[in-house]
């Protein structure tokens, strides 16, 4: 099968090559996926699971992208919940080969079935993004109606998530990120826009629940304004500063079926849109991962046609 591999960490995406690999066979509660789409997220190069198992032993040439959107072709002994030919979609295991490629083996419980109605496309763009927003604001975040949330990077593929679910729990929604990002931020749903680089952060006042995409000195900054009892939540590591009188959590996404299967009904029923930048074939993956002008949101690989 053809497949994406990475070798060299010090070459980050460049360092990408198309291969032909074996296809992947179903270990137990496994299936095998035919991969239609795959969704990759840069900063994987960057993690220790990308390069070593779970026992620190080297596993290079691994195959990245942790997304993905296709249809079960083999069911591994003792697995169930799932069927061949079952159109499914999910997040897989990090240690593991990915998904930028022709098959991928993933345990049965990181998938969920995808809806006729639901294009593959959309479908491997939603486990990262939906499942980190989803994780956040109601597992980490405790959101509720009538709070208000501060999303930094409101118009990136997680922001514009994070932006839509919390409009939609009826929290009212301040964006931040770029000038350019204003108008894209506001059309997701935020009521209000801070532009990072020209307006004074401090100047939101408080706020029940910071979700931030980018931390160093704006994560730092956005601990002073939780309120009494709100949290700030991290996807990049643990903050520098905490809330004077509330909670910091940092966390690592993970796969739930339940949670996905809430995050493609809102799709399915147009409360929730996703935010695909550029659609690359897996022949021109490489060439999609280094691009020489800033794409907006997610970079989705078709793998069959």
């Amino acid at each position: 099968m053809k497949a994406i591999v990475v070798r060299d960490q010090a070459a980050g995406t460049a360092g990408m090559t198309l291969v032909e690999r074996p296809e992947p066979q179903a270990a137990i509660n496994d299936v095998v996926v035919q991969v239609h789409a795959s969704g990759f997220v840069g900063t994987e190069l960057m993690w220790p699971s990308t390069w070593a198992d779970r026992l620190d032993r080297d596993r290079t040439p691994s195959i990245p992208g942790h997304e993905l959107a296709g249809v079960v072709t083999a069911l591994g002994y003792g697995t169930t919940g799932l069927s061949v030919g079952q159109r499914v979609f999910g997040l897989t295991d990090w240690t593991r080969d990915g998904t930028l490629a022709e098959y991928v083996a993933v345990e049965a419980r990181n998938l969920a079935p995808l809806p006729g109605d639901v294009d593959f496309t959309a479908g491997a763009s939603l486990p990262i993004s939906g499942l980190t927003a989803w994780q956040g604001l109601f597992v980490h975040g405790r959101l509720h109606a009538g709070q208000s949330v501060l999303v930094h990077g409101a118009a990136g593929a997680v922001g514009s998530m994070v932006t839509q679910l919390a409009r939609l729990a009826g929290a009212y929604v301040i964006g931040s990120g770029r000038a350019a990002d204003r108008q894209k931020a506001l059309d997701f749903g935020a009521r209000e826009f801070v532009d990072l680089e020209k307006d004074v952060l401090e100047d939101v006042g408080g706020v029940d629940l910071v979700f931030d995409i980018i931390g160093g000195d704006i994560g730092k900054r956005s601990a002073r304004l939780i309120r009494a009892g709100g949290t700030l939540v991290s996807i990049v590591g643990p903050s520098e500063a905490r809330p004077a009188a509330g909670l910091a959590v940092d966390f690592v996404v993970e796969s739930d079926r339940a949670q996905l299967g809430e995050i493609v009904q809102r799709v399915r029923d147009g409360r929730l849109r996703t935010n695909i930048g550029n659609i690359a074939t897996l022949d021109d993956a490489v060439a999609a991962f280094n691009p020489t002008k800033r794409i907006g949101g997610k970079t989705i690989i078709r793998v069959r046609p």
